[in-house]
């Protein structure tokens, strides 16, 4: 069995930002030579997010409306966590949207359904961070 890991960098411009990431995890695919196999691909960071869903900016903005209601910005004042942050949002919302996905891999290709992309979703952006893609099979 083989085993590849890599780990793909983002800095977003704003707060909040959701990142098509497909086209940068099938290279790390194609890289790792895995024709059958698993992959994992995760946030290293505890405000920000992987899922799977559509690539349809209308869905995109409805994920955000969607979670500031459950998870609004404002006012700070209103989470315990922020007395030293001001990102206790963040966090509920990357505990929404989930910190990683699995993928099968199939004959070299992401096993993934009709509309399916992988994407990383940033609560709390304006500075580096990470996302792991770990790759097993043969």
């Amino acid at each position: 069995m083989k085993s590849y890991r890599k780990e793909l960098w983002f800095n977003t411009n704003s707060r909040r930002e959701f990142i098509n990431i497909t086209p940068e995890v099938e290279e790390c695919l194609r890289e790792s030579g895995i024709q059958e196999g698993l992959l994992l691909c995760n946030a290293m960071h505890i405000t920000a997010s992987v899922f799977i869903n559509d690539d349809e900016p209308g869905l995109h903005r409805d994920f955000e409306r969607f979670l500031e209601k459950l998870a609004p910005e404002k006012p700070y004042s209103q989470y315990d966590h922020n007395g030293y942050e001001d990102n206790a949002d963040a966090h509920l919302k990357r505990t929404i949207m989930g910190r990683e996905v699995v993928v099968a891999v199939t004959g070299g290709k992401l096993d993934l359904g009709p509309w399916e992309q992988i994407f990383y979703g940033e609560f709390d952006g304006k500075r580096r961070k990470r996302v792991l893609v770990k790759i097993i099979g043969q």
